[in-house]
């Protein structure tokens, strides 16, 4: 199946667009297969040319500012994730990605997760469901796994669990052969400019849903699948089962259905599927709880980068007495989050960070019942809990805000959130 990636490759002038994760898989992909490709690689970033110069002294690599202005001079676009393109391509130009390709050529075999939010849990549901019951699965996507670096272990039998983020799908041409949309929220606006556009690239996974292709989705979504071009579940249902600890946020109910629902496609029951969640280890970083040091109880849900997150949060940890909120401000609209601490005050607010500060006004202008404190980092954060936390309290990240201003990313802020906990070990209040 790999033949048909090629031979949208072979022959042309190729344009690697960002050399991050996938853009280095891209590369070595073509290395590999296409050795005598003429391909060129473009990174805004100009360090990146030491890291080619170590791979191939005579590629040609654009970088700057204008490290996007020869794409007339090439055939084919491969653009990583993430990277904007500011003004159309010249017709003479084709545009793709490892996910449209990828998607293309092995249809049948992928399930493509997608959702604002609970899409790496629902992957890696899905994933363990099927290991468990002894079918052949790959995991790939979003989480970190270029979906051109599975290829040499693909047989005709493996299905590939692919989760996809906005940015992957937001120029594809293609759906999976098995698609689950969990849910649409604000998200991603700094890169997308409007809720519109978000939910366009979103709704991509679906779009071109053929009609022998499975579309799960949450019922409030149903009324964007063309009916008539698919095989369509929805979810929540009445399904009656109990959460396993590791997944005891009631938002995880959702997440389980829609798990159930795509490997029923693949031949397994539900029961069989229920059976496996008891050795479900949950992801980091997403509610997971990192014990009582110091007397206090630590929950790290640094994934929560939206108001709807932490308000499934909030539920499920009704009792958290500190929140810490804020981060990188993306322009989301913050209402309901500030609404529902209005109406269920966590006795502290920490914030931080540009977005930090906006709904801090929001709760200030709107007389909130907690005491609402700025810190600059973390660190700060401990230090006030060592002066007046009390034995057997509960302190809850969770965000709704990307880490960007003083992160790599989500994992980096749970890490060091999670560094500071074990650190708080010695402390008792």
């Amino acid at each position: 199946m790999i033949e048909p990636i090629l031979n949208q490759l072979r022959g042309k002038r190729i344009l690697i667009a960002g050399f991050g994760r996938e853009g280095k898989s891209s590369l070595r992909f073509i290395k590999r297969y296409l050795p005598d490709a003429e391909v060129s690689v473009a990174d805004i970033n100009p360090g990146v040319a030491a890291q080619l110069a170590a791979i191939d002294p005579a590629l040609d690599f654009y970088s700057g500012a204008a490290y996007l202005d020869e794409i007339s001079s090439f055939d084919l676009l491969l653009k990583s994730p993430g990277l904007s393109l500011n003004k159309p391509l010249p017709n003479s130009v084709q545009l793709s990605s490892q996910t449209d390709l990828f998607m293309a050529a092995y249809h049948r075999q992928v399930i493509g997760i997608s959702g604002t939010k609970g899409k790496s849990t629902s992957s890696a549901l899905i994933y363990h469901m099927l290991i468990s019951n002894g079918l052949p699965a790959l995991l790939t996507g979003n989480m970190g796994f270029p979906c051109f670096d599975i290829i040499p272990e693909l047989t005709a039998e493996s299905i590939v669990v692919f989760e996809l983020s906005a940015h992957q799908l937001e120029y594809v041409r293609h759906s999976p052969g098995t698609c689950v949309l969990l849910n649409i929220f604000e998200e991603h606006l700094d890169h997308f400019g409007s809720m519109e556009k978000y939910r366009a690239a979103k709704l991509n996974l679906i779009r071109y849903a053929g009609i022998n292709d499975a579309v799960i989705v949450h019922q409030d979504l149903k009324n964007f699948v063309a009916a008539s071009l698919a095989i369509i579940r929805t979810f929540p249902e009445t399904i009656d089962f109990p959460l396993p600890s590791a997944l005891k946020a009631a938002h995880n109910r959702l997440n389980i259905e829609a798990a159930l629902h795509a490997v029923s496609f693949f031949g397994i029951e539900k029961e069989a599927a229920l059976k496996t969640l008891s050795d479900f280890e949950a992801l980091p970083h997403r509610l997971q709880y990192l014990g009582k040091s110091g007397g206090i109880h630590f929950y790290n849900d640094s994934i929560a980068t939206i108001p709807e997150a932490v308000i499934a949060a909030l539920r499920a940890i009704p009792q958290t007495n500190y929140l810490i909120l804020g981060g990188f401000d993306r322009g989301i609209h913050y209402d309901k989050l500030v609404h529902y601490l209005l109406d269920n005050p966590v006795r502290v607010v920490f914030y931080t960070g540009k977005a930090g500060q906006r709904i801090a006004d929001m709760l200030k202008s709107s007389d909130f019942a907690g005491n609402l404190i700025a810190v600059e980092n973390l660190a700060e954060v401990f230090a006030w809990l060592k002066q007046h936390a009390k034995t057997g309290e509960t302190c809850l990240l969770s965000p709704a805000a990307a880490s960007y201003d003083q992160y790599e990313n989500f994992e980096q802020r749970g890490e060091v959130f999670s560094a500071l906990v074990k650190e708080f070990e010695s402390f008792t209040g």
